[in-house]
């Protein structure tokens, strides 16, 4: 094919391809126009969805008169030249993370306790800046647990298995069993495990490995016969050659979760 052919067919095709173009937008543009406002319906539904998260979110006002109220209350019967500038790195995270849970009166309240502490300056020493972000870190279940441990060291757990006669083989049917979410008047008590987990990782509390239980007579046998247990039982029960077995543990509280508990949760008043 000769130079000018060559050039002639390029053109040719070239143009094909701008006079094609129209058509491919014409044919892509009633999709986009569908996708949009499948996107605005979206968006719409999104906005209504989150409208009553904005009524929740605390202003300046709002922060303002709790600490003038709530937290003032708590400070009542410390002497006045006792309160002084608590430091920034507590106080000023604490007072931020009240503007997104101040709605949530467990939450809110540990807030209140934290910069009580930090204002009080026999117990400012006490309020480590790191506690902003475990109560940031914790659900209001996760709060209502800890509240248990300002009276007590430990709670009873136990694992449950479902273990081989001959030993050949086990499979954990539950694991950190225990009543704790009822006895902390849970929202959804039956994530108590999945909360202990991360009050764990937080090192507010920790489950020791090794023979640690509680020695007190009659602690585990409530959980082993707890009815919430009966369909477990009669399916390992239904199996040729299996036996459920027990394993009792013990979930503490840490010496960060007890200086934790001091400042955040237990009343200066």
């Amino acid at each position: 094919m000769s130079e000018d052919n060559k050039i002639k067919a390029t053109a040719e095709a070239v143009s094909e391809i701008v006079k094609a173009i129209p058509i491919y937008q014409d044919a892509v543009q009633p999709a986009a126009q569908e996708i949009g406002l499948a996107l605005q319906t979206v968006a719409k539904s999104i906005n209504v969805a989150l409208a009553p998260i904005s009524a929740l979110v605390w202003g300046y006002d709002r922060i303002k008169d709790f600490v003038n109220t709530r937290v003032a209350q708590k400070l009542k019967n410390v002497p006045s030249e006792n309160i002084s500038t608590p430091n920034p790195s507590v106080a000023g995270p604490a007072l931020e993370a009240l503007k997104y849970s101040g709605h949530q009166e467990v939450l809110r309240e540990m807030y209140a306790n934290l910069l009580a502490t930090s204002l009080d300056t026999k117990t400012a020493e006490y309020a480590h800046p790191g506690f902003v972000d475990i109560i940031k870190n914790m659900s209001p279940d996760e709060a209502k647990i800890m509240r248990l441990f300002v009276f007590t060291d430990g709670y009873p757990l136990i694992d449950v298995i479902d273990e081989k006669n001959d030993l050949t083989g086990y499979q954990f049917v539950y694991t950190n069993f225990s009543n704790i979410g009822a006895e902390a008047n849970c929202q959804y008590p039956e994530l108590a495990p999945n909360y202990l987990d991360n009050l764990c990782r937080l090192g507010l509390l920790e489950i020791p490995g090794g023979v640690r239980i509680i020695t007190t007579p009659n602690t585990y046998e409530p959980l082993e016969s707890d009815k919430r247990l009966d369909e477990v039982k009669a399916a390992i029960q239904k199996q040729d050659g299996h036996r459920i077995r027990f394993v009792n543990k013990v979930v503490k509280i840490t010496n960060f979760g007890r200086q934790f508990s001091n400042s955040c949760i237990i009343e200066k008043t």
